[in-house]
């Protein structure tokens, strides 16, 4: 039986973010400028990777998804983030709070999975270089990256039609600047011990298993390197898979600090900055950690700008 005090939300209260009046400007600025970067250095990296040939391979096929899903992921929050910056009533309909949730499962869900298969074409790569073409045909790699979204959109939902089964008592003010699923259970005056369980099991595997394959795949990467060791091959595999283990370390490592060792007596703060790191600061760094330590991408982007300054340069030659 439903508690008599229980009604229907038709819009939540988000606390936003820890910062003042006199500070909200030039944290508006930052995100905005963090914003714009991480959709304009991913989309480049996805311009590049289509024009240029000698990047049409499995595992630059794999980073403009990845690319792709960084720009997904930060748009989902940052825009109404930025919007809740310049207002005094941070609010968030009950419909938009629901389809924040599952398109931040969606999204975060997929970055995990996009992470392993990237792991898996290393694998391939380093261990089984013979056979690396006809593993890593462009069939597979499709394949790949549908399962990766088959499972993260069975995983968001999953979450979400429990999520709206809860019911909230009276105005609902999350402790947050997006509708984070756990404190979203937290307001809730319903019990939640089945969603819990649910995240608890099913969120922990999601999480573990792809992180445990990515370990995996590169503690057999180093054995073959260590099988016949020599300085050549050691910078190979960090000039290959170095960036793709910073990308791993700040995208499992801040959610670890959310989602893991998080505690009741880590202050909301603390928690609001980790996501800030997974959620904005994370999207943004991809572009930079995989473009300044790739050849082929800086190579790429030498080749396209050269190509813009010649338009430029002929077209206004026409103009004269």
């Amino acid at each position: 039986m439903k508690r008599q005090n229980e009604t229907r939300v038709s819009e939540f209260l988000l606390q936003g973010l820890p910062i003042s009046l006199e500070e909200q400007g030039w944290f508006l600025t930052l995100f905005l400028v963090i914003y714009l970067t991480t959709i304009l250095g991913n989309l480049l990296i996805i311009l590049l990777i289509r024009i240029d040939s000698r990047l049409h391979t499995p595992m630059y096929f794999f980073l403009s998804v990845l690319a792709f899903n960084d720009v997904s992921l930060s748009s989902v929050t940052v825009p109404k983030m930025l919007v809740d910056m310049q207002s005094n009533h941070k609010s968030i309909p009950y419909s938009g709070c629901v389809s924040q949730v599952y398109f931040l499962l969606l999204f975060a869900c997929t970055d995990n999975f996009l992470l392993a298969v990237m792991a898996y074409d290393r694998y391939v790569a380093i261990c089984q270089p013979l056979h690396y073409t006809m593993i890593m045909r462009q069939e597979r790699c499709i394949t790949l990256v549908a399962w990766s979204w088959l499972f993260s959109f069975s995983h968001a939902l999953m979450h979400t039609l429990l999520s709206i089964q809860v019911s909230y008592c009276g105005d609902i003010t999350i402790p947050h600047f997006f509708c984070e699923l756990t404190a979203l259970l937290e307001a809730s005056c319903s019990d939640t011990s089945l969603n819990k369980l649910v995240i608890f099991i099913e969120g922990g595997m999601i999480a573990i298993i792809p992180f445990t394959f990515i370990m995996l795949s590169y503690i057999c990467i180093w054995a073959t390197v260590l099988k016949n060791p020599s300085a050549q091959k050691f910078f190979k595999v960090l000039s290959t898979c170095g960036s793709h283990l910073l990308v791993v370390a700040l995208f499992y490592g801040t959610i670890a600090e959310v989602y893991f060792f998080s505690s009741p007596a880590m202050s909301s703060a603390k928690e609001i900055a980790a996501s800030v790191m997974y959620m904005i600061i994370t999207p943004m760094m991809n572009p930079f950690i995989y473009s300044l330590r790739n050849r082929d991408i800086k190579q790429a982007l030498k080749l396209f700008a050269n190509k813009i300054m010649f338009f430029a340069s002929k077209n206004s030659l026409n103009d004269i």
